[in-house]
C-alpha cells in the first residue's frame, strides 16, 4: 500500500523551514555536554533515576559506562540555554547512553534533554516489556517533567508549558500514547494472533525466534513456538480497555521506528500535538507494514515523515550503538550491510529543527 506524502509545494516549503531552523543552530556558548542523575518523584524507592543532558561552560571528559564511552561534563554546572525540554522515551531494556548522540544535538541548540527509566524495561531490569510497561511509561514521562521543574539547577531556567518528547521502538509506542494515541493489550493480543508469524518478534520480544528455511517454510519446531507463543498471549493480554494518557505540557513528538501494531488507528488520524516520525525500511523487529507505515497511513498530511532509513534495521537511530551486540539481540540491532551511520547526524538535526519550530516562541 502506497503511503500517502505531502504536496510538493509542502514539502518545498518544509525543507525551506527546516533549513532555516537548521541555520539557527549556531555555536553555541557553552563548551561540554553536561549529564546528571536525578530522582524520579513519586514512584517509590525502586523507581530508577532520570537522566539530564545540559548546555554547560565545562569541558567533557572521558565517562566509561559499562562497554560504552562517552565524552561528557559530568555533575558539571548548568548553563541558561534555550528554556525549553525534550524528553526521550528509550526502548525495551534501553539506556540513556544510546540517545546520547541525539541529546547533545538537542543540547546544542540550546535544549535540556531528560530521560527517564521506565519501570521493569531497561538495561538494568529487562523483565516486563510490551503492554505491562507501555501501560505506565506516559505518567513516567510526566513524572521526569516534575522532576527536571523540582531540580534547582534546572528547574529555574526552564519554561515547561512546552515540552517536547521523542522516543523510539518501545519509547515511540510511549510518544504516540502522548500524541492521542488509544491502545489496548486487547489489541496487541489480536494483531499477534492474525500476524504472529509475520510480526514474530514484536509479539515475543527476545525470548525466541522462528528458524525459517531457505524458501521462508517455517522450520520443524516452529508450529510448536507458534503454538505456545499464542498460549501465553492469550492468557496475558485479553484486557479490552483502552487506555490513553495526555499532559498538557508536552506540545510536539517524534516517534522513531515505534511499536503500534495495538493502537486504534483513527485515534492518531488527527494527533492532538504535531507529530513526527523516523522509519527504517530494514526493521526486522517492527515491521514497518504494521507499525510506523500503519501510523502514517493513518495520520497522512497531519504528520510529519522527518526521515525514511532505507537501509536502516531496528537499531539505526541508536546513537551510538552499543558494541558488542550478539545473538539474537544482536541480529535485532546491529545494522544492515550496506548502511551508513553518517546519515544519523542529519537526522538528529532534523529532529532537533522539527523540536525549535514546535517549542520556540
Amino acid at each position: 500500500m502506497k503511503i500517502k506524502t505531502q504536496s510538493v509545494a509542502a514539502a518545498g516549503l518544509r525543507r525551506l523551514i527546516g533549513v532555516a531552523g537548521l541555520a539557527c543552530m549556531t555555536a553555541p556558548a557553552w563548551a561540554g555536554l553536561g549529564f546528571s542523575e536525578i530522582a524520579m518523584p513519586g514512584a517509590g524507592a525502586a523507581a530508577g533515576p532520570v537522566s539530564v543532558y545540559y548546555p554547560t561552560e565545562a569541558p567533557d571528559q572521558p565517562q566509561r559506562f559499562g562497554r560504552m564511552e562517552l565524552r561528557l561534563a559530568r555533575d558539571a554546572a548548568p548553563k541558561v540555554g534555550n528554556g525549553r525540554l525534550v524528553l526521550i522515551s528509550h526502548g525495551s531494556g534501553g539506556s540513556p547512553w544510546v540517545h546520547a548522540d541525539l541529546a547533545r544535538r538537542l543540547v546544542e541548540a540550546g535544549f535540556v534533554v531528560a530521560m527517564p527509566e521506565h519501570w521493569a524495561d531497561n538495561y538494568k531490569d529487562p523483565s516486563r516489556p510490551g503492554p505491562d510497561s507501555w501501560a505506565l511509561r506516559p505518567a513516567e514521562m510526566s513524572r521526569a517533567i516534575d522532576a527536571v521543574a523540582a531540580d534547582s539547577r534546572f528547574g529555574p531556567g526552564l519554561r515547561l508549558d512546552k515540552v517536547g518528547a521523542y522516543g523510539g521502538s518501545a519509547g515511540g509506542h510511549t510518544v504516540l500514547s502522548l500524541a492521542g494515541g488509544h491502545w489496548s493489550a486487547a489489541g496487541f493480543l489480536r494483531h499477534c494472533q492474525v500476524h504472529l508469524a509475520e510480526d514474530f518478534q514484536a509479539c515475543v520480544g527476545l525470548t525466541t525466534s522462528l528458524t525459517r528455511g531457505v524458501g521462508g517454510d517455517l522450520g520443524v519446531l516452529d508450529g510448536l513456538k507458534l503454538w505456545l507463543a499464542r498460549q501465553i498471549l492469550a492468557f496475558k493480554f485479553d484486557d479490552a480497555r483502552p487506555l490513553s494518557y495526555a499532559d498538557p505540557r508536552i506540545a510536539a513528538a517524534v516517534a522513531s521506528v515505534p511499536a503500534a501494531a495495538d493502537f486504534e488507528m483513527s485515534s492518531l488520524a488527527k494527533p492532538r500535538i504535531p507529530l513526527a516520525l523516523v522509519t527504517a525500511r530494514r526493521d526486522r523487529w517492527l515491521s514497518p507494514q504494521w507499525h510506523s507505515d500503519a501510523v502514517l497511513r493513518a495520520c497522512a498530511d497531519r504528520c510529519e515523515w522527518l526521515a525514511d532509513l532505507s537501509d536502516g534495521g531496528h537499531g539505526a537511530m541508536l546513537s551510538p550503538l552499543p558494541p558488542g551486540l550478539s545473538g539474537l539481540l544482536g541480529e535485532m540491532l546491529n545494522d544492515p550491510p550496506g548502511f551508513d551511520r553518517a546519515q544519523l547526524d542529519e537526522v538528529d538535526r532534523k529532529i532537533t529543527a522539527f523540536m525549535q519550530r514546535h517549542l520556540l516562541d
